[in-house]
Order: C-alpha cells, then sequence, then structure tokens
C-alpha cells in the first residue's frame, strides 16, 4: 500500500477576518473530500485571516492512482479564484 500526501499553503486575499477564511477553508475541504474521498486536514496558519495551510492523504495500491488524485486535488484549488496557491509539495510514503 501506497500513501500520498498533498501539502498546500494559500494565500486568501479577501478575507477580512476569520469567519471569510473559515467560509473558503469548509469550502475546499468539504468539496474535495467528497468528491475524491481524500482525507484532509488544516495543519498551519489556523490564526491567521489570509492564510492556510491544508493537507490531504489518499491511499492506494499503485503511486499512479494515488498521484493523480493528488494532481487533480492541486488543480482544482489552483483553479479557484478565491485563494492562490502559495506552495505545495507531494510526498509518497
Amino acid at each position: 500500500m501506497l500513501v500520498g500526501v498533498l501539502h498546500i499553503e494559500l494565500h486568501i486575499p479577501h478575507a477580512t477576518g476569520l469567519k471569510a477564511r473559515r467560509q473558503v477553508v469548509q469550502s475546499i475541504k468539504t468539496g474535495l473530500r467528497n468528491k475524491f474521498n481524500v482525507s484532509v486536514a488544516e495543519v498551519d496558519h489556523q490564526d491567521l485571516w489570509q492564510r492556510a495551510a491544508l493537507a490531504f492523504a489518499c491511499a492506494g495500491s499503485d503511486r499512479a492512482t494515488v498521484d493523480a488524485t493528488l494532481q487533480r486535488v492541486f488543480s482544482i484549488i489552483d483553479a479557484r479564484t478565491d485563494c492562490e496557491v502559495t506552495a505545495h509539495r507531494f510526498e509518497f510514503r
């Protein structure tokens, strides 16, 4: 079994408070969890208005399947207009 992790740093420029930030983060987490059946957690910057760090995890029997799922997750987040990806990395174990 292989586990893949995608770590994403986000900038949320239009967030004027924690409530606006939380709406964007919850939208991302809920939508992608339901669409791709991945695990997701907010891993850093919980107290900052315009920053967020999310980690997505996916398990599978081969690297190609896990990588394809995490690449699609990244593509959807990168295409959003309410946040900007400032950094990302993929890990496989």
